[in-house]
């Protein structure tokens, strides 16, 4: 949720920062509903200062008090909806985007910030189902489509992984987390992935519970509606977790193999920090993903999302894409993401400040995910990088 004061107080800066994301009109909209809204409080106090009468009233002012009275209750009425409607065009606007991201809605518009590594030099390269042992048919027959198997070698890769980055982020001083994969609505609302045209959810039917997409939504809701002690922040956290997408809005889309799959397991960083800290803190979380991509031996690039390909939330995000040889091409696998305010106003998560109690800033960063693991396999070809033997990873993939 943005800052609805500092955004009236600012309409065409705000504006034209919104437009960057296609929600000009949204932003217009709820400027107009906030108007609503404000015109009707100065007359809702006034007929109620007006039914405030001193010692015994006649039975003239009875009467003029009965017509108050029924002119409040009318007010009062039209006020609780014009709240409610800019409460709900509120959730509709975006963070807006910095002024770094670039322009575009495709994945071409990313702006690449470096490369490293160099993609290996594979005369037939093999697909990571080739490699590894997965087995989708099986798993179609209890699940459906784009579920899978991860069996024998290629689980304990996945689970060194898992293990490779909880070890390097409690190093750092983040707190290990294993949190719920249902969540209320709340939670969903509250970390920008409700409400959507699109929202890439489960929802256990007869029940106000969703499967997580992802770490961030159980993670980000952790200190919900709470007040936080300013020398508190940061609070880092490293949450492990399987995720479920419903992956509508990507049908046809890499279908084959087990890249995009609807439940998948992933290492997320979380972090709360004051508003000062939060680009430094993005910076740190893109590094650490970094390391431990570095240390697995890949080829990767870092990009800058566009306007259009990021979430409602993110005000600026990077994405880790690692090369896959059977693609020939770098593939997204990592997204470190600073939400600023807006999931903190949403989640009414704040700290005691110099000023009084304000938001929190808050961000998000894989770690690591399942399609890292994919990616090990395809650009070593069943080789296994040294750093995940010392996790519990065979010395070498067969099926």
């Amino acid at each position: 949720m943005i800052d609805l004061k500092a955004a009236r107080s600012d309409a065409d800066r705000w504006r034209i920062a919104l437009a960057r994301k296609g929600a000009a009109g949204a932003f217009d909209a709820l400027l107009d509903a906030d108007e609503r809204w404000r015109a009707l409080i100065p007359q809702v106090d006034e007929l109620r200062t007006r039914t405030n009468l001193k010692g015994r009233p006649s039975p003239e002012e009875l009467e003029r008090m009965q017509g108050v009275k029924e002119d409040l209750r009318r007010l009062e009425g039209e006020l609780a909806q014009a709240e409610a409607e800019r409460d709900r065009l509120a959730l509709l606007v975006p963070n807006p985007p910095d002024d770094s991201v670039p322009e575009g809605a495709s994945e071409e518009d990313a702006l690449e910030i470096r490369r490293v590594g160099e993609p290996p030099a594979l005369s037939d390269a093999r697909e990571h189902t080739e490699i590894g042992r997965f087995d989708m048919d099986r798993a179609a027959r209890i699940a459906g489509s784009r579920f899978g198997y991860w069996i024998g070698d290629a689980a304990l890769l996945a689970l060194a992984m898992y293990r490779l980055a909880l070890d390097r982020l409690v190093a750092k001083g983040f707190v290990p987390v294993l949190p719920p994969v249902l969540v209320r609505e709340e939670a969903l609302v509250g970390t920008g992935w409700l409400p959507s045209d699109d929202p890439n959810v489960y929802q256990v039917e007869g029940e106000d519970l969703y499967l997580a997409g992802t770490a961030e939504i159980p993670v980000g809701g952790l200190h919900l509606g709470e007040l936080l002690e300013a020398s508190a922040l940061p609070l880092r956290y490293v949450g492990f977790s399987p995720c479920f997408r419903s992956e509508a809005g990507a049908a046809g889309r890499d279908t084959r193999g087990m890249f995009r799959v609807h439940q998948f397991n992933k290492v997320e960083q979380f972090a709360f920090t004051r508003p000062e800290d939060s680009w430094d803190e993005h910076e740190r979380l893109l590094a650490n993903t970094e390391e431990i991509v570095a240390e697995l031996g890949v080829p990767y690039r870092v990009v800058i999302l566009p306007t259009g390909d990021m979430s409602k939330a993110s005000a600026k995000t990077y994405d880790v894409e690692i090369w896959f040889p059977s693609q020939d091409r770098y593939r997204e696998t990592a997204s470190i993401s600073n939400t600023t305010d807006f999931q903190a106003r949403r989640l009414g998560t704040r700290f005691r400040g110099e000023h009084g109690s304000e938001p929190v800033h808050t961000l998000n960063g894989t770690a690591v995910v399942d399609r890292m693991a994919l990616a090990v396999l395809e650009n070593f070809q069943g080789g296994v990088p040294d750093v995940l033997r010392d996790f519990g990873a065979p010395a070498e993939i067969r099926l």
